[in-house]
């Protein structure tokens, strides 16, 4: 079933701050939905907004944690012409709170099962008559329900306090470009990360890539019991390290399993070994 509205294709809207998650989407919604027409990208909160407001979407494809204005503010301004769907990272915070008819969520990286469903939802829902008790002499089928404007205040209040996870959602995946493809890599395989001037090297057993996060950025998003920083232009994973020598200089070098470089650990974070 591919609906339409008035005669016109259904149109969408994708916002996220990060461009090869727009990439990662936009591709997967044409291979589960081709006759979707995106007409709007934008990389943060004020842009889903003001791109939303111009080109009056169907459907909002809405990141929650972008700059400017969080996907949930922006849905608060748009749901009232937009079917709104979250893309979020944090499992736990869909689980407890997008399960609620009307919002719907995905998470990254997004799945092609899962947008499958998603997408048969939103056909659905844009097949369908107006409610009884929100229709109005200009409701049409397809219109959103005013209704999830509530869902989007207890959303609010959720993620603001009592929802927030006891633990921190670490960073789980790197998204690392390779020629024209997105590469998404665990950060289970990843044995190290190493700033490279403009870019940060991220290696694993067997392939080497490039990534534009400093470490900076790494730092703040993964998990510290799991990567260990041993010098300003590099992070370890702690289970990947095979042995720390001291070389003739004196100079700690650690090692880590299944790679053959050897990575020096500055003074400054020499502490971490401190039995040597």
């Amino acid at each position: 079933m591919n609906p339409s509205l008035d005669g016109r294709p259904v149109t969408a809207l994708i916002a996220d701050d990060e461009a090869p998650m727009r990439d990662l989407l936009r591709a997967r919604l044409a291979g589960v939905w081709p006759d979707l027409t995106i007409v709007a990208e934008a990389a943060n909160g004020v842009e889903a907004v003001e791109l939303g407001e111009r080109h009056r979407p169907d459907i909002a494809f809405l990141d929650i944690r972008m700059p400017g204005l969080s996907g949930i503010e922006a849905a608060q301004r748009l749901y009232a012409r937009s079917h709104i769907v979250f893309a979020t990272a944090y499992d736990q915070y869909a689980l407890d709170a997008f399960e609620q008819g009307a919002l719907d969520y995905l998470l990254k990286p997004v799945s092609a099962e899962r947008l499958a469903t998603t997408c048969a939802r939103l056909k659905a829902r844009l097949s369908a008559p107006a409610p009884v008790s929100t229709a109005t002499a200009t409701s049409a089928p397809g219109t959103p329900p005013l209704d999830i404007g509530r869902q989007l205040a207890q959303l609010t209040t959720l993620l603001e306090g009592r929802g927030k996870p006891q633990k921190p959602a670490y960073l789980r995946w790197i998204q690392a470009q390779v020629g024209a493809n997105l590469r998404m890599v665990s950060t289970k395989e990843i044995l190290f990360f190493q700033s490279d001037e403009k870019y940060t090297r991220v290696q694993t057993a067997g392939t080497e890539y490039l990534i534009r996060k400093t470490l900076k950025e790494l730092l703040d998003e993964l998990d510290p019991d799991e990567f260990w920083r041993i010098h300003r232009s590099t992070l370890v994973r702690v289970d990947a390290i095979a042995e720390v020598r001291r070389d003739l200089r004196g100079r700690q070098m650690l090692r880590v399993r299944g790679h053959a470089e050897e990575l020096e650990v500055s003074r400054n974070h020499g502490y971490l070994f401190q039995q040597m």
